[in-house]
C-alpha cells in the first residue's frame, strides 16, 4: 500500500511554501499548530463565496437558492439583526429543521461576530428551555414544530426575539421571516476576533444537562482546512503512486446533507467543505433511504456524508439496485465508528463511489481524522491519520503517553479544539489539560500513524476484569448476512460486573436464533465477548439527533430477564 506516498504527500502540501503550511501560533495562552494560510475569521470566508454568484447553492424541495441570492438574503438578516440590538459577541439561536434559512441565518450570524447557538431540533420543551435559558440568545429564530414547545413555556423566552420561519400562520410578537429580508440592506463591516465563538453547539452529555461547546471562528477555518487537505493529501498520494494525473479542474460537488445542521457532522464538514468549492447543498426534511435515493438521482449528488447506518440503508434499500446512482463519487460516514463490513460492501455495491470517513467531535469543531479510497479499503478498521494541525497522543488512566501501537485514551491538540464550554468551568478542565483534549476514546496509533477507535472509554463493557471493545463485537455480528441493525453494550452482572449484552434487527425476510448468532460470534472473536444476552427487536434501533444509537435507553428498556 501507498504509505510512503501519503507520507511525502503530507510532507509537501504542510512544509514550508505547501498550500497547508503548519506554523504553530499562540492562541489563548497556548501554543498551537495552526494552518499558516487559513483566513482569520469564517466571515472572509464567506464573502469570498460571493464569486460563485451564478451558481446553485441551496436545494430543498422544488426550491433552489444561487450563492448570489443567498450572500442577498445573508446580508439582509445581518443587517437586520444589527439593526435590532444584537451586537457583535451576543448570540443569536436556531430551532429548526434543516431548512435553506438555517444556512443563511448562519453565514449571516458568523459574517458580523454574532455566534449561532445550535438548539438540537429533537429537544422537549424543558430541553430547548434549559440550552435558551444557558445561551441567553438575544434572538430565536424557530419553525412551527419548535413554536409549540416554546408556546407550552412562554417563560423560556422572556426577552428574547423570536423569528418565525416557514411557519403556517401568522403569531403576534413573531416577526415573519419574510419581514427580515424584505428590505435588504448591505453586510456590516464588522472585523472579527479569530478566537471568537462562531457557534454554541450542543454536546449529548451522557448524564446531566447538555454542555454548550464554544466552536471559535479560528477552530471552524481550521476544519475547513483539514477537510480540503485530506482530500488533497489523498490525491496526491495516489498520483505520486500511480503517475497519473489529476483533471485539470475539479468537478464541482453536489452534497447531500443527510444529519442535522445544528452539529459539525453536517454544518462544519457537509456545508463548509462543499461552500468552499462553489458546490450545491441538497437538504432534506429528514433522513429516508427511498427519497435520498430520488435526490441523489434528480440532483446528481456526488456525495452523501451521514452516521454509517444511513449508508447501510441506502445500499440495502430495495430500488438500490434501480436507482441511478452514477453521479456518486463518494459514500462517507462519520458521527460513529464505520463497521469494517460496512467499508467493504460501499466499496463492492456503488461501482462508482469511494468509502470514506472522518473521525471527530463537537469539541474538535469537525474532524480529527480523515481516511478514505484504496487507505480505507485496506485499513477498514481505521478511523485514519490524525489531520496537520493535530498533535495526538493515547495515554493511560494517569494521563501518561503510553508506548506506540499500545491502546489507551485519546488526547489531541490543535488549532480546532474549542475554547471550552459555555458556563461550565468545571466541565472544560476536566476535558481540557494544558490545551489536551480529552476525546474519551480508546484507541491505538500504527506505525503509519493511523488512529484506530477500539471504543468509547464509558461505554466499554468491563466483564470479569476482561475488556470488551463494543466496536470489536459489533462488527463481528455485522458480518452476519441477516443483520441489519445492532447496537453492543453493557448488562449488570453480580458475578462478572458486566456481561455483552446485544440488541439486534434482521433484515426482511431473515430468520435467526440466539443460539445461531453466538455460534457464528463464537468462531470470530474470544468467548468471552460473544454476547451473553441477545435481543431481537422488530423496531429500528433508537437513535439519538445525530444519529447515534442510543445504548442508554436500551439498557434501560431491555431486561436481561
Amino acid at each position: 500500500m501507498h504509505y510512503a506516498e501519503l507520507a511525502q504527500a503530507r510532507a509537501e502540501l504542510t512544509g514550508p511554501g505547501g498550500t497547508f503550511e503548519i506554523e504553530e501560533v499562540e492562541v489563548l495562552g497556548q501554543r498551537l499548530r495552526n494552518y499558516k494560510n487559513a483566513p482569520p475569521s469564517v466571515r472572509e470566508f464567506w464573502l469570498s463565496t460571493a464569486a460563485f454568484a451564478d451558481r446553485p447553492y441551496l436545494v430543498y424541495g422544488d426550491e433552489t437558492l444561487t450563492y448570489a441570492q443567498t450572500h442577498a438574503k445573508a446580508d439582509a438578516v445581518a443587517a437586520w439583526l444589527l439593526a435590532h440590538g444584537v451586537k457583535p459577541g451576543d448570540r443569536v439561536a436556531v430551532a429548526m429543521r434543516n431548512f435553506p434559512e438555517w444556512m443563511v441565518i448562519y453565514w449571516a450570524c458568523v459574517s458580523v461576530g454574532v455566534a449561532v447557538v445550535g438548539m438540537n431540533a429533537w429537544w422537549t420543551t424543558d430541553e430547548m428551555a434549559y440550552a435558551l435559558g444557558d445561551s441567553a440568545p438575544k434572538v430565536l429564530f424557530l419553525d412551527d414544530e419548535r413554536l409549540v414547545r416554546v408556546q407550552a413555556r412562554p417563560d423560556m423566552v422572556a426577552g428574547i426575539k423570536l423569528v418565525g420561519v416557514r411557519l403556517v400562520a401568522a403569531h403576534p410578537g413573531i416577526t415573519p421571516w419574510d419581514d427580515v429580508v424584505a428590505n435588504g440592506g448591505a453586510m456590516p463591516d464588522v472585523a472579527v476576533d479569530p478566537e471568537a465563538d462562531a457557534c454554541i453547539f450542543y454536546t449529548s452529555g451522557t448524564t446531566g444537562n447538555p454542555k454548550g461547546a464554544q466552536l471559535t471562528h479560528r477552530g471552524c477555518v481550521a476544519n475547513l482546512f483539514n477537510l480540503m487537505y485530506a482530500g488533497a493529501s489523498t490525491a496526491r498520494a495516489m498520483q505520486l503512486a500511480t503517475g497519473l494525473e489529476p483533471p485539470a479542474e475539479a468537478p464541482i460537488p453536489v452534497t447531500l446533507i443527510t444529519t442535522p445542521l445544528f452539529h459539525v457532522t453536517a454544518n462544519n464538514c457537509g456545508a463548509y467543505a462543499t461552500t468552499a468549492a462553489g458546490g450545491k447543498l441538497v437538504m432534506m426534511y429528514r433522513w429516508d433511504a427511498g427519497e435520498a435515493l430520488k435526490l441523489i438521482a434528480r440532483e446528481r449528488v456526488s456525495s452523501m456524508s451521514g452516521v454509517p447506518v444511513m449508508a447501510r440503508e441506502l445500499i440495502n434499500h430495495p430500488d438500490f439496485l434501480t436507482s441511478d446512482t452514477s453521479s456518486l463519487v463518494a459514500l462517507a460516514g462519520g458521527g460513529a465508528q464505520v463497521p469494517p463490513d460496512l467499508v467493504l460492501k460501499i466499496e463492492d455495491k456503488v461501482s462508482t463511489a469511494r468509502p470514506g470517513t472522518g473521525y471527530g467531535m463537537t469539541e474538535t469543531c469537525g474532524i480529527i481524522t480523515s481516511v478514505s479510497g484504496d487507505f480505507f479499503v485496506d485499513k477498514p478498521d481505521t478511523a485514519g491519520p490524525s489531520m496537520p494541525n493535530f498533535e495526538a497522543k493515547c495515554v493511560d488512566d494517569d494521563g501518561n503517553t503510553v508506548p506506540p501501537g499500545a491502546i489507551g485514551e485519546l488526547w489531541v491538540k490543535g488549532s480546532s479544539v474549542i475554547k471550552g464550554y459555555i458556563n461550565r468551568p468545571d466541565a472544560t478542565a476536566a476535558s481540557i489539560t494544558d490545551g489536551w483534549l480529552h476525546t474519551g476514546d480508546i484507541a491505538r496509533i500504527d506505525e503509519n500513524g493511523f488512529i484506530f477507535i477500539v471504543d468509547r472509554k464509558k461505554d466499554m463493557v468491563l466483564r470479569g476484569g476482561e475488556n470488551v471493545y463494543c466496536a470489536e463485537v459489533e462488527a463481528t455480528v455485522y458480518r452476519h448476512a441477516a443483520i441489519a441493525e445492532c447496537c453492543v453494550f453493557g448488562v449488570a452482572d453480580e458475578r462478572l460486573g458486566e456481561e455483552v449484552g446485544v440488541a439486534v434487527v434482521l433484515k426482511p425476510g431473515e430468520v435467526l436464533s440466539d443460539t445461531e448468532l453466538r455460534e457464528h460470534c463464537a468462531v470470530l472473536i474470544a468467548k468471552h465477548k460473544v454476547p451473553r444476552y441477545v435481543w431481537f427487536l422488530d423496531e429500528p434501533l433508537p437513535r439519538n439527533a445525530s444519529g447515534k444509537f442510543l445504548k442508554r435507553e436500551l439498557r434501560d428498556r431491555l431486561s436481561p430477564a
